[in-house]
């Protein structure tokens, strides 16, 4: 049986790493907080003259560089100039030269959201009329390529550390005193220190070129590292650093001096560690909240402390698991893991769960907004993702207790068995030495008997061979006492490395049949297959987790697209074909009944073709005496703008140049007189994009 598990740990352990990694390599560029909610000039817009400066605006707070917001005339060419000042860390401008040529200009930004993660866009606007750009306004990868897949991962190793170290001395200190002194836990526990502080260094040297240029040779610019050092997330990696080394200090105490105290001794300094651990798991924890989701938005005051309760509990349920999935495969086969302990933590997994519930609920709340953010936002699909993955971890979980509760019941009846059949060999042992006693007391009397009648012939030639023999053996004493010296010092070493040999010859055959013992136990086997399948679904859970805090919350996401810019910011992309608006009118005289139609091409910002027919219900074109067209976009208050057609045959009307500022939902309304006192005003939204 043992030669099938642990192929099997192996392989399922890969296969889930590689699930892991293939969800994080699909998470693509990290989505950010803040959205860009206002600019001037606005995306798409035609202006008459050269603005002086260009001003954006952000749903929320974001910290900029000198290269952070670039205009680019149509050849590519830059035409800002200085640096870029804000005000209240939410709106920031960047003057341009002065007397620039009509045309489309490109304006380019990367920011670093409140909430650490980078966001960069593009739009364009126009000077007199649009004009060709060799510019794209595709948005900048922002937090993407090599550097941001690198990134990602440092992420989830920091957080798989964390929950393994917080997790692992977890449950030592609470469910198992003793696995304290089992190697594998401890280097489970040791594991997750280095992980976690490896992962640390690795993000803090990553972090410039990450919201920055994103080339991996500006990993070791010591310059961008001293900029990241004065940034809230640069701190927050530093105080990581120096919370690690108190860690540090913990994990000896726990693997040194507690692990060589007596178990009444124990119970004296675990509470002394569990307090001290406790404060060390929360500022670790802390360091997320305060640099992340949590620390900015709403509420954030009562969001930073439960992010630090949801972090301690997911760490404690699942870096728990890992240390008694390890314990369990792992461990000795004279030190298995007792049903007690694993009962503990099962209480223990239970009590994370409902925190992860209450934080989580709250999280979600904050983060959403609505319940149709769950399914119209990427966080809330997301999201979902996870909560399913949370209810098929509590259902092996549960699993997991009943094998518990089965091994928990097997052990105390083999205590039990254990304790009877003792007290069976302590009886027959009573029973033996009682029937043994009066044979050695006649056996003793019968020599004493003998001895005294021996005559004094027996008792001479006694004494004569006693003599004999006692010459004899000097004799042969003298003889051979240098044979036996060279002997014994020949073959001493020998002896012993044959010895030490046999010694552990015996003591590996014994540590096998113990582990086929405890191997053949099927309760301990069915708890090993639970708890491998709880780990692996945390695995994924794990990666899930850390997709979604690089994810733009779903109430970020809603309240960008409500206020018509999107979370990242990008112009629309132009469409090709024209708009066509069919509609009745009626102005109530004689042949005041008919059908006219508009046509927009192509439909987007800038200059635009329109053309209007006019026709009875019959489809036939007829003239009236006058047709005029207006354009409202009535969300950002612009308009109506005038349009005044020109006639060109029966039924037909066309103007060219019809100029569009921005994009969005457009009222187009068209008055239309068919007499000298007959008119009537009908209208049609169309998306111009």
């Amino acid at each position: 049986m043992t030669q099938t598990i642990a192929p099997r740990f192996r392989t399922l352990v890969l296969l889930l790493l590689a699930a892991a990694c293939a969800l994080l390599a699909g998470a693509g560029p990290a989505s950010a907080h803040a959205a860009l909610t206002g600019s001037d000039p606005q995306q798409g817009a035609v202006v008459d003259r050269a603005p002086a400066q260009v001003s954006l605006t952000f749903s929320e707070s974001v910290s900029v560089d000198d290269d952070s917001l670039r205009v680019l005339d149509p050849k590519g060419k830059r035409v800002d100039e200085g640096s870029p000042s804000g005000t209240g860390g939410t709106s920031y401008s960047v003057k341009l030269h002065a007397g620039l040529p009509d045309g489309t200009y490109t304006v380019t930004y990367q920011v670093v959201s409140a909430d650490s993660h980078p966001v960069a866009g593009a739009y364009t606007f126009s000077v007199g009329a649009p004009s060709d750009t060799t510019v794209s306004a595709s948005p900048q990868a922002a937090g993407g390529g090599f550097v941001g897949g690198l990134y990602g991962v440092g992420r989830y190793v920091s957080y798989a550390g964390f929950a393994v170290l917080v997790g692992g001395a977890a449950f030592v200190l609470a469910c198992w005193p003793r696995g304290s002194g089992v190697r594998v836990v401890q280097r489970v526990v040791v594991s997750g220190w280095l992980a976690l502080t490896a992962a640390t260094l690795l993000l803090l040297l990553l972090r410039g070129s990450y919201t920055g240029s994103g080339k991996l040779g500006d990993v070791f610019d010591l310059n961008l590292l001293g900029e990241v050092l004065q940034t809230k997330t640069g701190a927050a990696l530093v105080s990581r650093l120096l919370l690690l080394a108190a860690a540090a200090l913990f994990v000896a105490v726990l693997f040194g001096a507690y692990d060589k105290r007596e178990d009444e001794e124990k119970r004296d300094l675990t509470f002394g560690l569990a307090v001290g651990g406790t404060v060390v798991a929360a500022g670790l924890a802390a360091t997320w909240a305060m640099s992340e989701h949590a620390s900015v938005g709403l509420q954030a005051g009562l969001a930073m402390p439960a992010d630090v309760v949801h972090l301690i509990a997911v760490a404690t349920w699942l870096g728990g698991l890992t240390a008694l999935l390890a314990a369990l495969y792992r461990g000795p086969a004279d030190t298995p893991v007792p049903a007690d302990a694993v009962h503990r933590f099962s209480r223990l997994a239970f009590g994370s769960v409902i925190a992860l519930v209450v934080t989580g609920t709250y999280q979600s709340w904050r983060q959403l907004g609505s319940w149709t953010a769950f399914t119209d936002t990427r966080y809330g699909q997301l999201l979902l993702l996870k909560i399913a993955l949370v209810a098929v971890l509590v259902g092996i979980a549960y699993l997991s207790r009943r094998w518990t509760a089965q091994l928990a019941q097997a052990t105390a009846a083999g205590v039990v068995r254990q304790r009877e059949k003792g007290e069976r060999q302590g009886k027959q042992e009573k029973r033996d030495k009682g029937e043994k006693a009066p044979v050695g007391a006649s056996a003793a009397r019968k020599n004493g008997k003998a001895a005294s009648s021996g005559n004094g012939t027996g008792s001479g030639s006694g004494k004569a061979s006693g003599t004999d023999a006692k010459a004899g053996g000097a004799k042969g004493a003298g003889a051979g006492s240098g044979s036996a010296k060279k002997s014994r010092a020949s073959n001493g070493s020998g002896t012993s490395q044959r010895a030490a040999q046999l010694a552990r010859q015996r003591a590996a055959v014994d540590a096998a049949r113990q582990k086929r013992q405890r191997d053949a136990d099927p309760n301990r086997f069915g708890l090993r297959r639970s708890v491998l399948a709880e780990a692996g679904v945390a695995v994924v859970l794990l990666a899930v987790t850390t997709v979604l805090t690089q994810t733009e919350p779903g109430r970020t996401e809603e309240e960008a697209k409500a206020t018509g810019a999107s979370s990242s910011a990008t112009a629309p992309a132009p469409t090709t074909g024209a708009v066509t608006l069919d509609m009745p009118f009626d102005t109530g005289s004689q042949n005041g009944r008919g059908v006219v139609r508009v046509e927009l091409d192509p439909a987007r910002t800038g200059a635009n073709d329109l053309h209007l027919y006019v026709e009875r219900p019959d489809g036939t074109a007829f003239d009236i005496p006058e047709v005029k067209v207006a354009l409202t976009q009535k969300a950002k208050d612009i308009g109506p703008l005038p349009v005044a057609p020109d006639h060109i045959t029966t039924g037909h009307w066309s103007a060219s140049g019809v100029q569009i500022p921005i994009a969005g939902d457009w009222e187009v309304a068209v008055t239309v007189r068919t007499s000298d006192i007959d008119q009537v005003t009908v209208s049609k939204n169309a998306q111009i994009g």
